[in-house]
C-alpha cells in the first residue's frame, strides 16, 4: 500500500477524521456502512492506490473518531450526503471523484449520486441497496432458512425485544457467519469496525439492535423508484451469500441503465476481504475503463 496520511478535517462544523492513500491523479472516496461503522474495515480499499488511485477513507459522522453531530435529527442520510459533499470539496475542489459505498455506505453512494451526479466520475455500490424494507424482506427470507433451533431463537426473543438473551445472540452469530462474513478468523480491522460501532450511538439510532432489525431512522429510507435518474457509471458487486442479497442487487441493476453486476460466488457481505484481489480487480477494471 502506498503512503497514508491521516488526520482530522472539520466538516459542516463537526470533526471528520480521515485516511487519504497515495497520490495518484485518480480519486476515490470510499464510504464505510453500519450507519455507525468506522473505516478501519474498507483498508483493502487502499490496494488501489498502487495502482494509481488516491483513495480517501473517513469516519462518518457520530462513528469512529469523528465527532457527534449537535442532536439526533443529524442523524439521517440526507445530512450524510451533504457530508460526502463537504468531504469532496474539502479534499478535492471541483474534481470529480470514484465514489464507492459499501452496504449502508452504498445506500448514501446512491443517495449522494442522486442529488451530486455532476461530481461523480463512477458509482460502485458493493453490497448497497436502494430500499430498506426489501432488504429486512431478504434478511427475512435467509431467517427463514436457518436450522431451526436459530430460526425459532431469532423469532421468539426478537417478538419480546430480548435482543441481549443467550439463545438470540448465538443465532444472531449464526447468520452473522454464514452472511456477513464467511472467514475463519475475522481480521482486525474488521473488529476495531465492530467494536467503534458498539461504542458510537450512531447504529442504534439509524439502524437497530442488528443487522436484520432495523428500527431507526433508516427503516423506512426507499429510492428505488428514482434509480433511473443516475446517469453515471456504475458497477453493482454483491456476494453469494450476502445479506444483503443479490435481489436487493438486482433491483439496483435494474434501476440504472447500463449499469454492471459482479456477484461474487464465495463471498458474503464483506468481498473486499473474502474475495479481495477478485475485489479490488473488479474495482479497478471499471475505474480503468472510464479513467
Amino acid at each position: 500500500m502506498s503512503e497514508m496520511k491521516d488526520g482530522f478535517v472539520e466538516i459542516n462544523g463537526l470533526k471528520i477524521y480521515y485516511r487519504l492513500y497515495g497520490d495518484g491523479d485518480v480519486k476515490l472516496i470510499g464510504l464505510h456502512g453500519g450507519p455507525g461503522g468506522s473505516l478501519d474495515y474498507l483498508e483493502p480499499l487502499a490496494d488501489l492506490s498502487e495502482r494509481g488511485v488516491q483513495v480517501l477513507l473517513y469516519d462518518q459522522f457520530g462513528c469512529g473518531r469523528s465527532s457527534d453531530p449537535p442532536d439526533e435529527s443529524y442523524y439521517t442520510i440526507d445530512y450524510g450526503v451533504e457530508e460526502v459533499e463537504g468531504v469532496r470539496k474539502a479534499f478535492f475542489g471541483d474534481r470529480k471523484v470514484f465514489l464507492l459505498g459499501h452496504s449502508y455506505g452504498g445506500a448514501l453512494a446512491i443517495a449522494y449520486a442522486l442529488k451530486y451526479q455532476r461530481n461523480l466520475k463512477g458509482l460502485i455500490i458493493s453490497s448497497g441497496l436502494s430500499s430498506v424494507p426489501l432488504t429486512v424482506r431478504e434478511m427475512e427470507r435467509l431467517i427463514r432458512e436457518l436450522p431451526e433451533q436459530y430460526r425459532r431463537a431469532i423469532q421468539e426473543h426478537g417478538e419480546r425485544g430480548e435482543y441481549d438473551h443467550p439463545d438470540y445472540l448465538r443465532a444472531t452469530e449464526e447468520f452473522y457467519r454464514r452472511h456477513l462474513l464467511r472467514m475463519d478468523e475475522m481480521p482486525e480491522p474488521v473488529k476495531r469496525t465492530l467494536d467503534y460501532t458498539k461504542e458510537r450511538r450512531t447504529y442504534s439510532i439509524m439502524n437497530g439492535p442488528n443487522e436484520f432489525t432495523i428500527t431507526g431512522t433508516i427503516r423506512d429510507w426507499d429510492v428505488t423508484h428514482r434509480l433511473g435518474e443516475i446517469g453515471v457509471p456504475t458497477l453493482i458487486t454483491v456476494g453469494k451469500y450476502d445479506e444483503v442479497t443479490p435481489a436487493v442487487a438486482e433491483v439496483i441493476h435494474s434501476g440504472i441503465r447500463g449499469s454492471q453486476m459482479v456477484i461474487f460466488q464465495e463471498t458474503s457481505h464483506m468481498a473486499l476481504w473474502e474475495e479481495r484481489k477478485k475485489f479490488i480487480d473488479a474495482v479497478y477494471n471499471v475505474i480503468l475503463s472510464i479513467r
